[in-house]
């Protein structure tokens, strides 16, 4: 009897208390479809993502919290489904569907309007709205969106269940690229990760072998959210976006989330990324066609490092010239002090004129001159940090912040004196001393911290974050007022590249590669990200593996570049060391490189990232097309088999190997075989029989 009555209690327990929780989990759900990609929701408005590609539905994951404010501290994860509609929508993205989710806890009400467009199938877009209906405040503490599970395929191969895109800068050395195993876990946040850099660009990009998932915001300045990226176990990871910045919100009042999305596609991040940039572009963002000047080869006199003298420069002048060389640059080191643009006299005696002198000399040996410049740093020493304390960004303190890595303190971006000294040094460069461009440097340019210097009047102090890009605008259209050729470069130092920064700019770069796998998968990201209207520049050669690895920069469109040391220097050069040295053996190597580079001039091609995954296909793969003709390359250690040879039409090619001028034989699209062999790379082009 006392059995009897156990199981009556836990069968009505079950079914008064279990059952409905289990009921809004599990039933009553309703979908938002796009061409590509579908998100479905429950009674309590939870999601998960679907993906539809070649007409086969792939649920991604579990359901999830997927969208929720965090009150006093706590997530409130639970709104009890209330309505949902549909309606037609056309706007300056183009046609498409609205659907508005509504859904009750409490007395706070959350909408979700989830917008998809027919001119991007594979992604949808999202902004939600709380209403405190009650009769009390209530403290909003932050907000996150597009919060979802992404299920692990089991492997028996040894591949890493998921690669990613990172977006957060996190220092010299980080890969922008990385596998995910169990334990990984990474904030993504897009304000300052340390005392020199901080910024990136928003979207977080996770995929397996067969799809991927994407999630990020599509708002047109810098916000200081996270996307955070966690792998608890084997079975799933998790993304999302977060913003924390505490609110008020008053009976009857409401407040919104940024504008967000979430994106599914095939194969590696390059689609989701390049989406991305198409979607900012129809908001506004303009990326302005790149001058012939951007694909020209480079020499750097860095390799003198900061105590360059100007004889060195000079001395450089007759091997720029004997190979072909079409840019030298003028780096760190000419200038007094970080932030006063005032010439060293030891090194500039005769101040202007001896500058002038160096850029007609330049321009004398058939190259152009580019100038670096760090534009937000001061040095503690300067007249302008003792005595124009306006220009300064401030922490709330008040005290001064510091950047570690160039010993100076940062200049508010927002500061309108910062902007008219920039502007005005910008057009005494191109107009007075001749420069052709500038090459825009340093691991404090990606990002801002908050800024409360009270002389600047901000109307909050992330206006400093914000109106970073603003001022990097109003350099490039100073520069390109003067000199319409005129080549902006901008070098964030190994930190990941801020998308807002990339319209103004029109040469990117690899931003101190620690070795070649870094070059290639940035070329890949600002290719997606700047597309064809921002060069790429695969830095200083000798950043690569061994020190001397073009074909890593070569075979994915890059423009090259080195920082030789040249001829010999009795007491050697001062960065680097001798591995700079342009020895005879090195000078024969460069040579050949430089002139192999001048011949393809694949830098003028649309590089096709969607033919291959840089994480799990192996060899790794690249294309870059000029006209009819595809150029491959291929990298790995080591590999004796056969290559795919992707993205041909149904026709015939004749395949060569264009280093060492081989033919390999002819194939047959829209597919092609070939069985080789090789190391470290093959670079090889199909063209039409």
């Amino acid at each position: 009897m006392k059995l009897i009555i156990k199981y009556l209690i836990l069968t009505i327990y079950i079914s008064v208390i279990i059952s409905p929780l289990l009921s809004a989990q599990t039933s009553g759900t309703f979908k938002v479809e796009g061409q590509m990609i579908c998100i479905e929701f429950n009674n309590l408005l939870y999601s998960r993502v679907i993906s539809k590609f070649n007409g086969e539905e792939k649920i991604l994951g579990d359901f999830s919290n997927s969208e929720f404010p965090i009150i006093n501290g706590k997530d409130i994860t639970d709104f009890k489904l209330k309505d949902h509609s549909v309606s037609d929508i056309q706007n300056n993205i183009g046609k498409g569907k609205e659907y508005t989710i509504i859904g009750v806890s409490g007395k706070l009400e959350k909408e979700i309007k989830v917008i998809r467009y027919d001119a991007f199938p594979t992604m949808l877009f999202f902004k939600v709205k709380y209403s405190n209906f009650g009769n009390y405040d209530i403290t909003i503490d932050g907000w996150t969106n597009n919060n979802y599970k992404f299920i692990a395929i089991k492997r028996n191969d040894g591949k890493a269940p998921f690669w990613s895109y990172q977006p957060g800068s996190y220092g010299w050395s980080n890969d922008w690229l990385q596998q995910i195993h169990k334990g990984f876990q990474r904030k993504n946040y897009m304000g300052m990760n340390w005392v020199d850099y901080g910024g990136g660009t928003p979207v977080v990009d996770i995929w397996r072998q067969d799809v991927g998932l994407a999630v990020g915001h599509t708002e047109l300045v810098p916000k200081l959210v996270s996307l955070p990226t966690r792998m608890p176990n084997d079975n799933y990871v998790t993304v999302g976006i977060s913003f924390h910045n505490s609110t008020i919100l008053k009976p009857g009042e409401s407040f919104s989330s940024f504008n967000t999305f979430v994106a599914v596609h095939e194969n590696d991040c390059f689609q989701a990324l390049s989406n991305y940039r198409e979607f900012m572009v129809k908001q506004g963002v303009k990326f302005r066609e790149p001058t012939k000047g951007t694909h020209e080869s480079i020499w750097c006199g860095w390799g003198y490092g900061e105590k360059f003298s100007l004889k060195e420069i000079y001395n450089s002048f007759p091997k720029i010239k004997e190979l072909g060389l079409k840019w030298v640059v003028l780096d760190y080191g000419w200038e007094y002090g970080l932030g006063e643009y005032i010439l060293d006299k030891n090194k500039f005696p005769a101040g202007d004129s001896d500058m002038k002198k160096l850029v007609d000399t330049i321009h004398s040996i058939g190259a152009k001159a580019k100038l670096w410049i760090n534009p937000l740093s001061v040095n503690p020493c300067s007249d302008l940090f003792q005595n124009h304390t306006e220009d300064l960004l401030l922490n709330k303190d008040g005290s001064p912040v510091f950047i570690q890595f160039w010993k100076s303190f940062f200049l508010c971006p927002a500061s309108k004196s910062v902007k008219n000294r920039v502007h005005d040094f910008i057009v005494k460069a191109f107009r007075d001393w001749g420069f052709d461009g500038l090459k825009i440097d340093g691991n404090n340019l990606n990002g801002v911290p908050a800024c409360y210097n009270p002389e600047h009047h901000h109307a909050y102090p992330e206006e400093s974050v914000e109106q970073l890009p603003a001022f990097f605008k109003d350099i490039y259209e100073t520069a390109l007022s003067v000199n319409p050729n005129a080549v902006i470069e901008i070098c964030p130092c190994g930190t990941n590249y801020s998308f807002y920064l990339l319209p103004y700019m029109n040469q990117s770069v690899a931003s101190d590669p620690s070795n070649s796998w870094q070059i290639r998968l940035k070329g890949k990201v600002l290719r997606a990200l700047g597309g064809d209207k921002v060069v790429f520049y695969g830095d200083h050669v000798e950043l690569s593996d061994n020190g001397d690895d073009f074909a890593s920069s070569i075979g994915i469109g890059a423009v090259i570049g080195t920082k030789f040391a040249w001829p010999d220097i009795p007491n050697g050069p001062h960065e680097g060391g001798n591995s700079i040295l342009l020895t005879k053996d090195k000078d024969k190597l460069w040579s050949k490189w430089i002139n192999i580079f001048k011949e393809n001039n694949l830098s003028y091609g649309s590089y096709l990232g969607n033919l291959y995954d840089i994480g799990y296909d192996r060899p790794e793969a690249h294309v870059i097309q000029k006209e009819d003709t595809l150029y491959y390359a291929f990298y790995a250690d080591g590999f004796d088999g056969k290559i795919e040879l992707r993205g041909l039409k149904s026709k015939s090619y004749k395949v060569t190997d264009y280093v060492h001028n081989k033919m390999l034989g002819n194939v047959k699209g829209p597919i092609g075989n070939l069985n080789v062999a090789f190391k470290k790379y093959l670079l090889i082009k199909a063209i039409p029989d």
